[in-house]
């Protein structure tokens, strides 16, 4: 197929592509490097069927050349602001990196008739709640600007998939770890630790319990995804039925830099405005379509942290 990926220098976007290349696809990619790497893709760059443009999504007359030159038969749709924090400060971030990227894709989908669409979507778009989530849950209430983002998103896209033809996948995440990421906790924890080896700081109580999943793990996800689902509008939940503290990963943030530092907690039940201090998904309907994580949540963490280590 000749695909096209938004946002496929970033963190999973670059990951997915190198699935897809093992799997004969021709790709364009386009990222405007504000959170994606070239680097990610570097060993990509030259290879036959691969090609990388820099270029801002918004860009009207920038995109609608590339969708015209194209000829794509399906959109794989990753690029969106991922750092909460981040939109939280600013609500234009999400309104235009998370939200307006989308409608964009899709109006040019329209245009040039591409009736193939893959969605990231997330868990924030359920806001706060302890119940167990599924992908019928309702009513959503995002308490994160980027889950509102993701939210008005996806019913764009469903509006779309109804109104013009498209079929579409939708797969919403946990959070995903592992090599090539520029945030997260994990992220986050090295770093305090490089600067202060002797005692990390954690915001929060540390009672935060999230399901993490192994990037590696999550791509394959999505593409059994796509592979295995036929209907017009698919939606998935994807991740791990296992979960992990916060407490839990500094503890293995410390012991795999083999360091003896405390751990101070700032107090408070979330690390910051918009945080969701614990969900937990239901996989029932990934489960059955014959799709499991390989990792547990702990495991994913740990791999991910010895990868960011370099172990």
């Amino acid at each position: 197929m000749k695909i096209l990926v938004t946002g496929g220098a970033g963190f999973i976007g670059s990951h997915l592509c190198d699935a897809l290349i093992e799997r004969d696809n021709d790709l364009t990619v386009v990222d405007n490097l504000v959170l994606g790497r070239k680097e990610n893709i570097s060993h990509l760059l030259g290879r036959s069927g691969f090609e990388f443009i820099e270029e801002n999504l918004l860009h009207e007359e920038g995109m609608r050349t590339l969708f015209k030159e194209g000829h794509f038969d399906m959109v794989y749709h990753l690029a969106a602001n991922s750092d909460i924090q981040k939109g939280g400060k600013d609500p234009w971030v999400d309104y235009d990196l998370t939200f307006n990227t989308t409608f964009h894709i899709l109006q040019l989908m329209k245009e040039f008739e591409v009736k193939k669409f893959f969605f990231a979507s997330t868990s924030a778009i359920y806001g706060e709640t302890y119940d167990v989530l599924n992908e019928d849950y309702g009513p959503l209430r995002p308490v994160s600007n980027y889950g509102a983002g993701k939210l008005a998103s996806e019913a764009f896209i469903s509006a779309f998939s109804s109104t013009y033809g498209f079929q579409t996948w939708i797969t919403r995440f946990p959070n995903v770890v592992g090599e090539r990421f520029t945030h997260g906790v994990i992220h986050d924890f090295i770093h305090k630790l490089q600067k202060n080896p002797k005692e990390l700081e954690v915001l929060g109580n540390g009672e935060q319990c999230k399901p993490y999943v192994y990037v590696k793990d999550l791509v394959e996800g999505i593409l059994y995804v796509v592979e295995h689902a036929s209907a017009d509008y698919n939606v998935y939940m994807l991740g791990s039925d296992t979960r992990t503290k916060v407490k839990e990963i500094a503890a293995m943030v410390i012991e795999e830099m083999g360091l003896d530092a405390t751990i101070r907690y700032t107090g408070g039940d979330r690390g910051w405005v918009g945080d969701v201090p614990e969900f937990r998904y239901n996989l029932d309907r990934v489960n059955t379509l014959g799709w499991k994580a390989a990792y547990t949540s702990n495991e994913a963490v740990r791999l991910a942290i010895q990868k960011a280590l370099g172990k």
